[in-house]
């Protein structure tokens, strides 16, 4: 196949997959290899927004959170995503990149808020959009945040990026015999128990028919290989 398989994706990156090997924060190794990947994915004319976690950032204070109200550390992990957002955005502008960080909730001195026809003009101009403070609500997981902006701004798949290469049968760490599936219905990853993403991320995938790929950021060129269609990863479809 020459031409992409996907015309316009919804990236989701775990806030963990830009620790590397670092017990937290952001490895500037890792998220300048993340830009090069997104930005060789760009040059095929692909359409990309991203929504990023926050677990690199709030791994750190997690402790201090403990016995904490449950929204207000949710807000916290919000505000960990902005950070992490423009620093993806600003490694994306050292390599000759155009990004826009867009908020679920109101920061207008450090990035403008989500407003849905914007960030598709964005895109439609060949900007990266990174969605930032997830659904902008405590209690919703940034797994709920990438189905929803996906569904909004109507994208074709939901990109989930993991440190493991797909959904498998098994842990691959614990189960040597675990193997991984190239396709899988959502009916059949309710039945067999697997955890693509989170309930109530999963369900809003399935209701509105948004396939979710899952594969390793970790490997070189993965992210390309899906776009183009290639047996990389797992997808979750209808």
């Amino acid at each position: 196949m020459t031409t992409p398989a996907y015309k316009r994706v919804l990236l989701k990156l775990s806030g963990e997959a830009l620790m590397g090997d670092d017990p937290y924060g952001i490895n500037r190794a890792t998220i300048e290899r993340m830009v090069a990947d997104v930005s060789d994915v760009a040059k095929l004319g692909v359409e990309i927004a991203i929504v990023i976690g926050g677990g690199n950032i709030f791994r750190g204070v997690a402790p201090g959170a403990q016995g904490m109200d449950r929204a207000t550390a949710d807000y916290m992990g919000m505000l960990a995503t902005v950070m992490n957002s423009l620093a993806l955005a600003d490694a994306m502008r050292q390599a000759g990149m155009v990004a826009r960080v867009m908020s679920a909730i109101g920061i207008e001195q450090v990035v403008e808020p989500y407003v849905r026809p914007k960030a598709l003009q964005y895109m439609e101009e060949g900007k990266i959009v990174i969605f930032a403070a997830g659904t902008g609500n405590p209690f919703f997981t940034t797994d709920t945040a990438a189905a929803l902006r996906g569904a909004e701004i109507g994208a074709e798949v939901v990109l989930k990026a993991t440190k493991v290469d797909g959904v498998y049968s098994a842990d691959p760490k614990k189960d040597p015999k675990a193997t991984r599936y190239s396709a899988i219905t959502f009916d059949e990853a309710i039945a067999k128990h697997l955890q693509v993403m989170d309930a109530t991320a999963f369900a809003l995938c399935r209701d509105q028919k948004l396939p979710i790929k899952v594969f390793s950021i970790i490997k070189s060129g993965a992210l390309q290989r899906v776009v183009m269609g290639e047996d990389e990863g797992t997808l979750v479809h209808v």
